[in-house]
């Protein structure tokens, strides 16, 4: 059977949105994303559809070398797939990404994270709700509490994932700490958000 990686990134943007977050969890990281390219080149998450402004919020894929992480601390966790979960994978995102203008990021759901109070609301998701879904979905992994619950930090402390990176996102990529080319991974077409 055909094996490939995906990764999931933990940041830390350091933004007063986030500050925010971070100053309530305590965490390190705040935001969480899913890839599937060693590059890291495509990354999906629930996020802002406009840098500038942390109200506007959605599905979006994530540009990891400017904006908002040009200066982010990450963690980048790599996992193991196999072929069916690839495919279950591609066709959950791409089921999200033709609906995008119907997602829209669940504000509410963090004060439910708050109150440890499941909130949830259709077509809506949080960044590590989202990431979260996708693990569950697709059959890679399942969690011990409501995936509405899910922070960064619980996705971090499953376990299952292999630490392949800890530092500044720009030194990822500028000096040579990227992911070994020849590690092999699903390279899903870009979405056109």
């Amino acid at each position: 059977m055909n094996e490939k990686k995906l990764y999931i990134l933990l940041t830390d943007t350091g933004t007063v949105f986030t500050r925010l977050i971070k100053s309530y969890t305590k965490k390190p990281y705040n935001h969480a994303s899913i890839s599937f390219d060693p590059q890291l080149v495509n990354a999906y998450s629930f996020g802002r559809k406009k840098p500038r402004n942390p109200f506007i919020g959605g599905f979006v894929q994530e540009n990891l070398r400017s904006g908002l992480f040009k200066h982010a601390s990450a963690a980048i966790y790599s996992y193991t797939v196999n072929e069916d979960q690839l495919q279950k994978i591609n066709a959950y995102l791409q089921k999200i990404e033709a609906e995008k203008e119907q997602y829209r990021y669940n504000f509410l759901g963090l004060f439910g994270v708050i109150l440890n109070k499941p909130i949830n609301r259709e077509k809506a998701f949080f960044c590590s709700q989202f990431v979260a879904s996708v693990l569950k979905e697709c059959d890679i992994l399942d969690f011990p509490k409501p995936i509405s619950l899910i922070t960064p930090h619980d996705i971090q402390e499953t376990g299952s994932f292999q630490l392949v990176y800890k530092g500044k996102l720009v030194d990822f990529y500028t000096d040579g700490n990227h992911i070994d080319i020849m590690e092999p991974s699903f390279n899903m077409a870009p979405l056109k958000i």
